[in-house]
């Protein structure tokens, strides 16, 4: 079982910031990125990398994601992923990220790196890497949307 939460963008210190994921709209519609070596789909995101400033990894994903060149992001919040399995349930794990969101207004070529392909959504399919994650992610972004 996965448990999400969620944080104020000043509630969590930067360097325990792990993720980037850019909930992303197009065209009035959900972008979701496919991986060359899975069948489900995903909103675009990804780890930070060694010394990345989190707002340049979150560029930097939604472009290698989506193809992205044109676009305007927001930070929502910062949220953790705490995996409470058999093995774990007694000293939990959690992983923080930073939760943005994105509307593009302009797509260009798909780099030739690890996504397969993108897609547009009216909403989530059931078809998702991250079932028990990605629906509360973009539940947080249609609040933070609906509270602009």
């Amino acid at each position: 079982m996965v448990k999400v939460n969620f944080y104020r963008l000043d509630e969590i210190e930067d360097n325990k910031l792990l993720f980037a994921v850019i909930v992303s709209r197009f065209n009035g519609k959900w972008v979701l990125s496919k991986h060359k070596e899975r069948i489900t789909w995903e909103i675009p995101g990804g780890h930070r990398e060694d010394g990345e400033d989190i707002d340049k990894a979150a560029t930097r994903e939604l472009y290698e994601e989506t193809g992205a060149i044109t676009f305007k992001i927001d930070p929502v919040c910062i949220y953790s992923v705490t995996k409470e399995d058999v093995d774990t349930s007694r000293h939990p794990v959690d992983t923080y990220g930073k939760l943005y969101f994105a509307e593009i207004e302009e797509l260009g070529e798909l780099p030739n790196l690890e996504i397969g392909e993108i897609n547009y959504f009216d909403e989530m399919p059931d078809e998702l890497t991250y079932q028990e994650i990605q629906p509360k992610l973009l539940d947080k972004v249609n609040s933070y949307l609906s509270d602009k």
